[in-house]
């Protein structure tokens, strides 16, 4: 089974290493310059340094879908410059998951593949994808709707150690970021974190830099910029997260659930690629 995960963040990235690990294969697509914060656990990361791992697991950019098919039957996980999502009616994925978190659909079609996925809030269910999953915090963290949307965005991340809203950094103005500070520093409540064009970006509490921009990043005033956990654990800036693990299950129980639904027209690409083995479609 192929499956194409439309962005690599940090959720994105959990996503796949439940599949990946489910022996599912995977192939991540993103932007050109990735808008990732938690970068230290981000597949994003291979399209900036041609190869990153994440969790024990390697992932490597790849320039099109047959090296992307080539990586994958060596093991690696193929990440894809492909905002538009062009190449997957060429792959002609088993499935195909949008993870970008834009809290709104970017143009996943529930036709684009035999089993669609939506993650969080801006998919219904029945309409534009074959089913959502909740991304938001909580007791619906990880379900799956069928039918209808996920929960509406707040714009509040959930609580983490007490502490919701004040945990994200924001651009303090428009311009070039420039962190000053690594992901893993313990900081101090007033540390300057980044500068925007000479202009501080302060920590808003003690804690550790769980994520931040990448320097050179275009940002704009108020733009998400980076991630402070106050529970002050180093090691979770190398680990994925709660959340991205539990919406990876979601994801997974989704997958199989309507794999298993489809009945005798499940595995559509398979019967065309000849039981499989991936080819590419001609365009």
């Amino acid at each position: 089974m192929l499956v194409i995960i439309r962005g690599a963040g940090d959720i994105a990235t959990g996503i796949a290493l439940r599949l990946w690990r489910a022996h599912i294969q995977v192939i991540l697509t993103d932007l050109e310059r990735p808008t990732a914060i938690r970068r230290t656990v981000c597949f994003s990361e291979a399209i900036v340094h041609r190869e990153t791992e994440v969790e024990g697991v390697t992932a490597r950019r790849a320039q099109g879908a047959e090296e992307a098919l080539g990586l994958l039957s060596r093991g690696i996980v193929p990440v894809l410059v492909d905002p538009a999502g062009v190449w997957i009616p060429r792959l002609r994925p088993d499935a195909v998951v949008d993870a970008i978190l834009a809290k709104r659909n970017l143009g996943t079609a529930r036709t684009d593949a035999p089993v669609v996925i939506g993650v969080g809030p801006g998919f219904t269910a029945g309409q534009d994808c074959h089913a959502v999953v909740e991304t938001m915090r909580g007791h619906t963290l990880g379900r799956v709707y069928y039918q209808g949307s996920a929960l509406p965005n707040t714009g509040v991340p959930g609580l983490i150690g007490g502490f919701a809203g004040e945990r994200v950094l924001r651009a303090p103005a428009a311009g070039t970021f420039h962190p000053l500070l690594e992901i893993g520093a313990l900081v101090h409540q007033g540390d300057i974190a980044a500068m925007v064009d000479g202009v501080p970006m302060a920590c808003t509490l003690d804690g550790v830099l769980r994520g931040i921009l990448a320097d050179g990043t275009l940002v704009h005033a108020g733009m998400k910029a980076g991630d402070i956990d106050p529970r002050c654990q180093v090691e979770h800036c190398y680990s994925v997260s709660d959340k991205a693990l539990a919406v990876g299950g979601g994801v997974l129980e989704a997958l199989l659930h309507l794999t298993e639904a489809l009945g005798p027209e499940k595995g559509r690409g398979d019967r065309e690629r000849g039981g499989g083995s991936h080819c590419l479609k001609e365009m």
